[in-house]
Formats: structure tokens, sequence, C-alpha cells
């Protein structure tokens, strides 16, 4: 039998994990750079000239994500194909380095250079050069492995909070049995 009991209200709010507290404030922050750097430029040359690399970084990042987009597609075909080797085992070779890395960083890199702005564009440029790229890949790679701590406010703590409430206010983690219904015999 399951109970309806509410458990009770915690005496404070909580607590937002760092990233998610300061995100709005460096978004802020970098939409104010980027606006700062586009008057800069403007001033020492012109707005035409500002125009021009606005325009050529979205025709440039669009380029490159049309491109990995495409050869994305052209692995999945060939992977999909019998007696085809999956894009995972296949050797890495100095020519091969952009297929065993994936299609993920040139996106990310075409993303960048489409987002109007001069910072945008740079880091854009850092994605998709090589030596560049992989240090980045492997960063990531680093923190997308790492052990996740439980955070307060993190997705984490969320699954950490499904639990079960008794009545008398401890908590119990398992899962629920009904005694109203028959057993099954097996």
């Amino acid at each position: 039998m399951t109970s309806g009991a509410m458990p009770p209200p915690s005496p404070r709010p909580p607590q937002r994990s760092r990233a998610r507290r300061f995100a709005p404030l460096g978004i802020a922050a970098w939409m104010v750079l980027e606006i700062w750097l586009l008057t800069l430029v403007a001033g020492a040359t012109n707005g035409l000239t500002v125009f021009l690399l606005l325009v050529a970084g979205a025709i440039a990042g669009g380029y490159v994500i049309k491109r990995a987009g495409r050869r994305a597609w052209q692995n999945l075909t060939e992977g999909l194909r019998p007696g085809a080797e999956p894009a995972a085992e296949q050797p890495s070779s100095p020519g091969n380095d952009r297929r065993a890395g994936g299609n993920t960083l040139p996106m990310a890199g075409g993303l960048l250079l489409m987002i109007p702005g001069l910072v945008s564009d740079v880091l854009g440029l850092l994605c998709l050069f090589p030596p560049t790229g992989r240090r980045i890949r492997r960063r990531a790679e680093k923190l997308l492995n790492r052990p996740v701590s439980y955070a307060p406010g993190s997705f984490g703590d969320a699954f950490q909070q499904a639990r079960m409430h008794r009545p008398d206010g401890k908590v119990v983690q398992g899962e629920v049995i009904r005694d109203d219904e028959p057993p099954s015999s097996s």
C-alpha cells in the first residue's frame, strides 16, 4: 500500500550551480564585448567594412556547416552499407584526422562563424584550425569523461531527489511494492 503523504517543504530553496548562476552574466558580457569590438573596427575603418566582415563570417560559417553535414551524411551512408566497418573502428591516420574526430567541432566552428561578432569568429576559426581543434577536442573529452558530483540544483541532484518519503519523515530509497495486487504465479 502506498502513502499519499507529501514531503515536508524544505526550509531553504535549492541552490543553483555556479555555471547556471553565472551563465546569463557571461552571455551578456560576451554580447557587450562583441558590440564594443565592432564599434572599434567601425571607428577605425567604416561601417561597410564591418558589414562585409559580418556577411563574410555568415557565408563562411554556412559553407563549413554544409560541408561538415555532407561529410556526416556520407559517413552515415557508408556505415549503413552491408559489410562496411563502422567509422569508430577505422584506423586513424594523418590524412584521416577529421573522420576520426567527427563533425562536431567543425559544425561548432561554423556556427560560431555565423554568429555576428569578431570574438565568435576567432573562436570558430580556432575550432577549424587542426592543431587547436585537436587540443579543444581533447579538453572537451576530459571534461565530459570526468566523474560527476551531485551538486545542489544540478541534474544529478534531481535523480537523487527521486525517492520515497515515509509519513514519519524518513527517506527510503527503493521500489514500491503494492499489497493490493495478486502475486503472479510463475
